[in-house]
């Protein structure tokens, strides 16, 4: 492949690899100079100069391969999901699925015999060993459907400004991006299918909560304390490493090499196991004893910096009022939860959803908009009584096929296997009929958005990554060039959030469920004498009531013993502790007749990252034509397309301008996005320029379109296909196609399939 140098072009640094060959000196510069003049409208890699060029003339290196040297390019992506069709490759991964399977059982029965936590975690290490090493063997041995280029996706995305990196002309900021007018027009196209197909379709109630949340809010649900991961930095440069990935990469370095001593790289293995529990002195000594530097510079490094993932502010002009940026919306739904019951008249079950902004200050974020620090969520709260999950819509989804990966195939060493939501509930392969009916909705809006349903899965949690308060959780990902990405989560977050807040506030998030009939129960309540603790206690009386009377059973009972024991109590509210006597306050057991008994509600939450949906659905609908590699397009569904047709008249004939805005005009009153291309250039590069922003649909007005009745071609995206409609048909026809009322297949039936213009047969 032949050398080449960089050039500079109006003053900017542009980079192009040149097929010079067996041109002359005086082509050569004809070429660069056409070059020059049309640099705003190509992306230019690697141009040599005139003179370079002029010298290289006589040499006879082979033709470059444009592009082989860029990242990225011809990525294996395997999509045959289901390999256990193949005898041979079964019998080459039976051994290792044996072994998976064999440590996934030891976890097991460690588990149940209540061994030390780091037999366990040892075991736990093992386990995801083997089975990275069997999922190394599957991709090896699965044939690959297709090579990805992520390079020219990538680049046409920027091209085409879908997205690229926020303040790029500063240098850009690593983690975050900037939507333009097409993947602006995508997401929202996205986001008003979601509104459709989950708050309207299932009546959920919408809210649209602060960004801006206090820290208290952030301290009961657990962020401020846990949503924090330890890095050290760099001395010098300040480059910054989260410290267990840095620690776990440097020991493994170690432990490769031949020269270390075995009994080295039997106590690596054991510091990496204990890792994840590890405290923040006990990382610092592993740095000091294994004298691990900056991997980028070999520099020295900080010692260990306790980073939380939040971004904090301080909110109002005396700063006295912590706050931070809310890493995900979910809360603001969760505190809000009994104004959200008393508008749905107190009745269980219902939901709420919320569309906004969430912000994670990511050590490291990386590929593109996978790990992003401010992204796009779209979040569900389905609450529900805890002894009720059954979904009164379930039948309607049942049937549902799916592509699930259960926590036990993933330790047993087993792929994926297809199966309905209804066989999953009815195993109990799926906790419950909400749960079930929400993951199949999930599926059924992805297939909808776009996504490829031969790259879509379901994988559980297992037992070592689920939350402590979930109780079953699965997750859709999506098949990308980056491997399986966690596109949308869905869990079963049983009753954790809403009595976090409750014990915080002291006030009780709870509903009321009324009984089939009355029945007589035993109460301990606390009796507040007003007047003697407003006398005491002057403007803190009102929360030391509020306390008293958000008080549970086992809680009142304690203060009685309490009472009675030392002839004093302690109520605690609001972080303070407040002595009480009994002239203040009386504890009585007594028997009440109840109408109703009082539920707090366990929640199923699905939570949409939009911008990882956007990626893979990118990924999944880019194209590249048969006949030319370098024409590119994406082949998205008209439902969410940024625009939905593409107005192009053949020529600057000023007799189409007529016909152009009554067609405009017709198409807005049809609520059908659109826009008109008149620009210079043949029908071809206009029709490719549609392609490429995945318009997927163009109407061309040509000079059979001003005879009457005036006709015009209506161009299909992917096929290429065109017919010939009437103008006044083309609105309706074009709404119906986008809204998927009709599809193209219909059309064919009723209109002629274009050819050639008359007036060019007739010439």
């Amino acid at each position: 492949m032949a050398k080449t140098e960089n050039v500079s072009v109006k003053n900017r640094e542009v980079k192009k690899i040149v097929p010079y060959y067996f041109m002359s000196t005086a082509l050569i510069k004809t070429f660069c100079y056409v070059v020059k003049s049309h640099f705003k409208l190509q992306r230019l890699v690697n141009l040599p100069s005139v003179e370079v060029l002029s010298k290289r003339f006589t040499q006879s290196d082979p033709p470059p391969s444009w592009g082989s040297k860029k990242q990225h390019r011809k990525i294996k992506l395997n999509f045959g999901l289901n390999i256990m069709a193949d005898p041979e490759v079964e019998k080459t991964l039976a051994p290792l699925r044996d072994a998976v399977k064999e440590q996934g059982d030891l976890v097991r029965s460690l588990k149940a015999s209540g061994a030390p936590e780091l037999d366990v975690k040892k075991a736990v290490a093992e386990l995801k060993s083997r089975k990275k090493t069997l999922e190394d063997k599957e991709l090896a041995l699965m044939p690959a459907d297709a090579f990805f280029d992520r390079a020219k996706m990538e680049d046409l995305c920027k091209r085409r400004f879908f997205y690229d990196q926020s303040f790029s002309i500063y240098g850009g900021i690593t983690g975050q991006f900037d939507y333009g007018p097409m993947g602006c027009a995508l997401k929202t196209n996205m986001l008003s299918l979601w509104r459709n197909f989950f708050v309207l379709e299932e009546q959920m109630l919408e809210v649209d909560c602060s960004i801006l949340t206090p820290e208290p809010v952030l301290k009961a649900s657990g962020h401020v304390d846990r949503f924090a991961d330890l890095m050290a930095k760099d001395v010098k440069t300040g480059e910054c490493f989260r410290l267990d990935h840095l620690i776990k990469s440097a020991l493994e370095k170690i432990a490769a090499d031949k020269k270390t001593a075995q009994n080295v790289r039997d106590e690596i293995a054991d510091i990496v196991v204990k890792l994840d529990g590890m405290t923040k002195d006990e990382m610092n000594d592993i740095l000091i004893k294994y004298k691990i530097k900056s991997p980028l510079t070999g520099n020295d490094l900080t010692e260990p910096i306790e980073f939380n993932l939040m971004f904090s502010t301080q909110i109002g002009p005396a700063g006295s009022v912590k706050g931070y940026l809310r890493p995900e919306t979910a809360q603001g739904m969760f505190v809000n939860f009994k104004r959200l019951l008393d508008f749905n008249q107190g009745r269980l079950p219902f939901a709420a959803a919320q569309i906004g902004n969430a912000f994670r200050n990511e050590i490291s974020p990386r590929s593109g908009l996978i790990r992003v620090r401010e992204f796009t969520l779209a979040e569900i709260e389905h609450f529900c009584d805890p002894k009720e999950k059954n979904h009164p819509k379930f039948d309607l989804i049942e049937n549902t096929e799916m592509m699930l990966y259960s926590a036990c195939n993933q330790m047993d060493g087993k792929p994926a296997q297809k199966m309905t939501i209804g066989e999953a509930v009815r195993s109990n392969l799926v906790a419950n009929e909400s749960l079930g009916y929400f993951m199949a909705r999930i599926q059924l809006y992805l297939l909808q958005v776009g996504i490829d349903k031969k790259r879509l899965r379901f994988r559980q949690h297992m037992s070592n990554e689920m939350a402590h308060y979930a109780c079953d959780c699965w997750d859709a990902e999506c098949l990308t060039s980056y491997g399986w990405v966690e596109c949308v989560g869905c869990a079963d977050r049983s009753a954790y959030d809403l009595t976090q807040h409750t014990r915080a506030t002291n006030v009780k998030l709870a509903a009321e469920k009324k009984l089939p009939e009355p029945k007589t129960i035993t109460v301990t309540e606390a009796q507040a004498n007003k007047a003697v603790i407003g006398k005491q206690f002057k403007k803190d009386a009102k929360l030391i009531t509020d306390a008293l009377a958000s008080l549970g059973e086992t809680e009142a009972q304690e203060l009685k013993a309490e009472l009675e024991k030392v002839g004093e109590c302690t109520v605690r509210a609001d972080g303070r502790e407040f002595k009480l006597t009994p002239e203040m306050v009386s504890i009585n057991t007594l028997s009440k007749t109840v109408h109703v008994e009082e539920v707090v509600p366990n929640v199923i939450e699905p939570a949409f990252g939009i911008g990882r949906i956007m990626y893979a659905l990118l990924e999944h609908s880019f194209r590249i034509r048969e006949d030319d590699e370098q024409r590119t397009y994406f082949s998205l569904p008209p439902l969410v397309a940024p625009l939905k047709c593409c107005v192009l008249p053949l020529s600057n004939n000023t007799d189409f301008k007529p016909l152009i805005r009554q067609l405009s005009t017709e198409l807005s009153k049809q609520n059908v996005s659109h826009k008109i291309d008149d620009s210079s250039g043949s029908i071809g590069r206009r029709y490719a320029r549609t392609d490429e922003v995945a318009i997927p649909f163009s109407v061309t007005i040509d000079f059979d379109s001003l005879n009457t009745p005036h006709t015009a071609t209506l161009r299909h995206r992917d096929t290429t296909l065109q017919l010939r409609l009437p103008v006044s048909d083309i609105p309706l026809a074009i709404c119906d196609l986008a809204s998927q009322r009709r599809s193209w297949e219909d059309l064919e039936k009723v209109y002629p399939k274009f050819e050639q213009q008359e007036a060019s047969k007739a010439s």
